[in-house]
């Protein structure tokens, strides 16, 4: 059996431990730049994290075992990794400590530092000083590794763009190594470091006083036999662990703690920079529906994420969308992350399309670059926020559609993704295929998925300002996997005309798109059953 991680930009990406360092050498940074005393692709974030793949006891068993290895073979973890332990359930925190493992974990950092969504989803915080200090200088490539869900490009630290999702004992076990672009199975864990005048890697002292072998150390001799898994699972395990400490966890004060309105309808409050009452909340949505003629106000590639989309990571403090929360009174130093905000349409509007790994067609060939989360305003020429364009747009009535290539909204079916295109006012995404519950997403919000012939995906994506697309929905002519027909009207004069096929499977997704979305459906159905 060979061990396998899933990276470095996707998880769908399965990789033999071996073949990790030619996949990063791709991306080396050169020689003149490399850094001195830390390797070119250090590994920023070892993160046992996420619900799925902590909710086996005995995967965080294991990862408990290969730190009780590691500390009797007197090794340390690297100061630039940054570790975090965050289970789905409180219950681990139980059996752990009961087996001893907690502690193990805790000696080489992997301290409990809370229940559920963590680094999986963008919430890990800052990166070590060491590792910020040589990515600011464009001296390393820094990696996360993590036992999670997903490893998109900017999703567990808008940073790091490079990440590998791997069982808990290997993330130890990488974060032993401080290092990815190694073949782990083969790698000597001795730190090569020198104390008191003795190199650790030939044997000797370690800091601690204990004496260490001089013979190598490899992965074989951290990780646990089955048998050794099951000894320490039999001496934790209590099967009232898991009801017992759920119960604690809704018991807590903290939430009875919390104010509540009463009253029959919700008090917004239009100050509050966490919840607003979005425009899209409203009986009066209509249908985007329709024959109409739209500038593209994003032309983007293939594997478009929900986290390129709307991502959940921090806020950084040195964007537009810092800058308008500073405005409103916050602390730019504490802005949180953008998962935290998304009860505020305003913060996550800004936030759409945030990815520094986002390319916007519409800027190609521009100097400098189109920054990130901006777009040209085709009239104008200017280059504006994306939010701001589309306010313009929509100011002088006209008309945005979206255009993308292959597997557009994969990734986790982040309702916002589909809610925030919406808010930019895009009336079709024209794209060459979509994530199956992305689709159903944009259709929830009253946003028409189109499919693109795969004839005309080139020229679709080489669409530049001044192009424009023509768009012929009808809300009539509308049905399940109907032909649509569009023009694209180019800055020359030009003409391309094509069929596309809507991407709607059932005559409730047509009902939807009719009405406007799933929101405005609702609300005029409860009014109208109220008489």
């Amino acid at each position: 059996m060979q061990l396998r991680a899933a990276g470095p930009r996707r998880p769908q990406d399965l990789r033999t431990l071996s073949d990790i360092p030619a996949v990063l050498a791709e991306g080396a940074v050169p020689a003149a730049s490399r850094p001195e005393d830390m390797p070119i692709f250090p590994v920023a974030l070892a993160a046992i994290t996420s619900c799925t793949n902590t909710s086996d006891p005995k995967l965080l068993v294991a990862a408990g075992l290969v730190a009780r290895k590691a500390r009797s073979l007197g090794l340390r973890v690297p100061r630039w990794v940054k570790t975090s332990l965050a289970p789905g359930s409180p219950a681990a925190s139980s059996y752990l400590r009961r087996s001893g493992l907690l502690e193990d974990l805790g000696a080489l950092g992997f301290d409990i530092v809370g229940f559920g969504c963590t680094t999986c989803i963008g919430n890990p915080g800052p990166l070590s000083a060491p590792v910020k200090e040589e990515l600011d200088a464009g001296r390393i490539r820094p990696v996360a590794v993590l036992s999670g869900n997903r490893n998109f490009p900017g999703r567990v630290h808008p940073d790091l763009d490079l990440g590998f999702i791997m069982s808990p004992p290997l993330v130890v076990a990488y974060a032993l190594a401080g290092r990815a672009d190694v073949d782990l199975a083969a790698f000597d864990f001795r730190p090569e470091l020198e104390i008191d005048g003795v190199r650790r890697g030939a044997g000797g002292r370690n800091g601690d006083g204990k004496i260490r072998a001089a013979r190598p150390v490899r992965l074989a001799d951290l990780l646990p036999t089955q048998a050794e898994i099951d000894a320490a699972w039999a001496a934790g395990q209590d099967r009232l662990d898991f009801a017992r400490d759920f119960s604690l966890a809704v018991e807590n004060p903290m939430w009875s703690r919390l104010e509540a309105p009463g009253g029959a309808q919700f008090p917004w409050d239009p100050e509050s920079t966490i919840l607003r009452r979005p425009p899209f909340a409203s009986a009066s949505e209509g249908s985007q529906l329709g024959r109409y003629t739209a500038h593209p106000l994003l032309v983007l590639g293939d594997d478009i994420t929900t986290d390129h989309i709307s991502p959940a990571s921090a806020i950084p403090a040195d964007s537009l969308v810092a800058d308008f929360l500073v405005e409103r009174g916050e602390d730019r130093a504490d802005l949180n992350v953008f998962a935290s905000r998304r009860g505020n349409w305003e913060v996550m509007l800004r936030g759409a399309f945030h990815n520094k790994t986002v390319g916007n067609r519409l800027g190609a060939g521009l100097e400098p670059p189109l920054p990130v989360a901006h777009t040209v305003h085709a009239p104008s020429g200017d280059v504006v926020p994306l939010w701001e364009a589309a306010e313009r747009y929509r100011n002088d009535g006209d008309s945005v559609v979206i255009v993308a290539g292959e597997r557009f909204g994969t990734g986790s079916s982040r309702d916002w993704a589909a809610k925030v295109q919406r808010l930019l006012g895009v009336r079709a995404v024209i794209a060459g295929s979509f994530e199956r519950i992305h689709r159903s997403n944009l259709i929830g919000m009253g946003v028409l998925p189109l499919i693109a012939p795969a004839d005309v995906r080139a020229q679709l994506g080489q669409l530049r300002p001044g192009d424009r697309v023509e768009v012929d929905a009808a809300a009539g002519d509308l049905a399940p996997r109907a032909d649509v027909a569009v023009v694209i009207h180019h800055a020359d004069g030009t003409r391309t005309p094509f069929t596309a096929r809507a991407a709607v499977e059932t005559e409730l997704d047509v009902e939807l798109l009719r009405a406007g979305g799933v929101i405005p459906s609702l609300l005029r159905s409860t009014i109208e059953a109220a008489g």
